[in-house]
């Protein structure tokens, strides 16, 4: 036996729930060679006694579509231990697409996911227009991950049916046919499934519903029949289940009647705060008679991050502060910070805000200011003492005052943290049993989107450091499972997600004690210098990507062994000699 790499004396957690055993692991090329104790020595060595060794991540639900097609590093899911990602997710990306059609896309995702549309606009190569060519594209550019991607509804219905489809009209016979085809050309070409959204939550830049919003039943059961006879293939959906049994009877019927795999975003909302639960309990019926359905559910809140640099904030549709809004953030903190603009603002009333703010603008019960060191771990789970209208009252201070003071702290960089989902009640409950349920999958932390206002791509750190080691809720075996093999098989990933002899060798080296999770920070790195929130975490000591070392404590070591992901390519690889 000779090893490339030999990892040495750690805790291995293999991901497939077993309990962790101290092992070695060699690897040979992009496989594990072997496990065990006392492993002959390799070409290079990584000491890892006192840390865990785990498979690498699979993360399930990102929007890295624009991302993928001139960015190396996907960050921020790549500094969290995510080695495999899914995008293509909601309904919403790329491609097929016609070049007439391209503003009507890069508007979609803008809208849909808040992408700066300058950002896609210069990013975006358009060297592609069926799915099967845009795919090629991906597998040109070298990354530091691997990427998997789903064919989007929205993409695909404004192909065949052009501005009908943005004006929702119904499909005909002939545009289903057309649609059909399109999905069995995509699955060929290594597409992982389908995607479309039926939320009302979700517009272009211009406010309107997605083209697929109110597709009818039949449109969708058409396009899952497309599916039947390809294994592993995926059909991804999210609803704001209007009418609980109806929409999740359309995936059922979908999965029933093609075989495919369904799996739908789950999450707790404020207006129908046990709703969940009635679709949990379809989800297990579901897979009791035989269907495979799953949840896609978020270890902690889905949080808002505002603050006067990010894309919403309480002040940021009155028009005095509107006035500002094109200043570099300096200068507008300047302004800001005036008397007479301070009084200006806070005397107004908003301007055709937007849906979010007429809901949350003054929830100052729901915000909760973020602490100012870089490097301090946020409190995703914060208790209603914290909250600015309990600062604010302790203060003695009107709260949307006391706020807008603190907002200008740290050079206008402060942030405050609003849990929009998952948070109804205020405590924890409700997520460890989205967590807990056998049938869901930690997702949704929508890495490459939203990137001015949410930076969930570190919630699957936070299961670890939160749920597994502070409340001990999961074990370590659980914990590693829930964000690898669970969501590896999810998409039938059978080359990765554990740690077995002829399984890839994406593997992260973890000190949980150190564990941590850094504060979100924006930064303008995106083309034409659009903004983004990044996060770091400090605890993985290295990252490995097909055997290759990327990341070493949070730092790029240049490899880029990150690949395309074609469904159908992940079988199980001969045993390395």
């Amino acid at each position: 036996m000779h090893a490339d790499l030999v990892i040495r004396g750690g805790t291995v957690v293999d991901g497939t729930g077993a309990e962790p055993r101290r092992a070695d692991v060699a690897l040979r090329g992009q496989h594990i060679q072997a496990i065990g104790l006392d492993l002959p020595a390799g070409q290079a060595e990584i000491d890892a006694c006192g840390l865990l060794v785990t498979p690498g991540f699979v993360d399930v639900h990102t929007h890295f579509d624009g991302q993928a097609s001139w960015d190396a590093r996907l960050w921020p899911c790549s500094l969290h231990g995510v080695t495999t990602a899914v995008m293509g997710n909601c309904g919403v990306g790329f491609a097929p697409c016609r070049p007439a059609d391209h503003a009507t896309l890069i508007e979609l995702m803008e809208g849909v996911e808040d992408i700066p549309g300058s950002a896609l606009a210069e990013g975006l190569s358009w060297d592609w227009e069926s799915f099967p060519q845009y795919l090629d594209a991906l597998a040109r550019r070298p990354r530091d991950i691997d990427i998997a991607a789903l064919l989007p509804h929205g993409p695909l219905r404004v192909y065949v049916m052009g501005q009908r489809a943005v004006r929702r009209e119904a499909a005909t016979a002939a545009d289903l046919q057309a649609m059909a085809e399109l999905v069995a050309q995509a699955l060929a070409a290594g597409a992982v499934g389908l995607s479309t959204s039926r939320t009302s939550a979700h517009r272009s830049a211009r406010g309107e519903h997605t083209p697929m919003f109110d597709a009818d039943a039949a449109e969708l059961a058409a396009l899952g029949q497309a599916l039947s006879g390809q294994p592993d293939a995926v059909f991804q959906m999210i609803s704001d289940f209007g009418d609980v049994q109806a929409e999740f009877d359309i995936l059922a019927n979908i999965c029933r009647a093609s075989g495919c795999t369904g799996t739908l975003s789950l999450a707790q909302t404020d207006h129908r705060p046990r709703q969940h639960e009635s679709v949990l309990k379809l989800i297990s019926q579901a897979n009791a008679q035989g269907l495979r359905v799953t949840g896609q559910v978020i270890g902690r809140p889905v949080g808002v991050l505002m603050g006067f640099d990010t894309t919403l904030n309480p002040f940021s549709c009155r028009p005095a502060y509107l006035a500002l809004g094109g200043l570099p953030l300096a200068e507008r903190v300047a302004q800001l910070a005036r008397p007479e603009t301070r009084q200006t603002i806070l005397g107004q009333a908003d301007h055709e805000p937007h849906v979010f703010m007429r809901y949350f603008g003054r929830a100052f019960e729901r915000m909760f200011p973020l602490p100012d060191a870089p490097t301090q771990s946020p409190d995703y789970l914060p208790e209603a003492s914290h909250s600015v209208a309990a600062r604010a009252a302790r203060a003695g201070s009107d709260p949307a005052a006391w706020l807008y003071d603190f907002l200008l702290g740290n050079g206008g960089a402060a942030l405050v943290y609003l849990p929009l989902a998952n948070y109804s009640d205020g405590n924890a409950q409700v997520i460890e049993s989205l967590l807990r349920h056998p049938h869901t999958v930690p997702g949704l932390g929508d890495g490459g989107a939203h990137v001015g206002t949410i930076c969930d791509g570190s919630a699957g750190t936070f299961v670890l450091t939160e749920w597994v080691r502070s409340r001990g809720v999961f074990s370590i075996a659980q914990g590693v499972q829930m964000l690898s093999q669970r969501p590896a098989a999810l998409y039938g990933f059978a080359d990765r997600g554990r740690l077995l002899p002829g399984l890839r060798a994406d593997i992260n080296l973890i000190d949980l004690d150190e564990l941590a999770i850094e504060r979100p920070y924006l930064v303008r790195d995106l083309p034409a210098g659009g903004r983004r929130f990044l996060q770091n975490a400090r605890g993985y000591r290295a990252t490995l990507v097909a055997g290759q070392v990327t990341y070493r404590d949070g730092q790029a070591t240049g490899a880029l062994p990150g690949q395309l992901l074609r469904r159908g390519q992940t079988r199980l690889a001969p045993l390395p000699g």
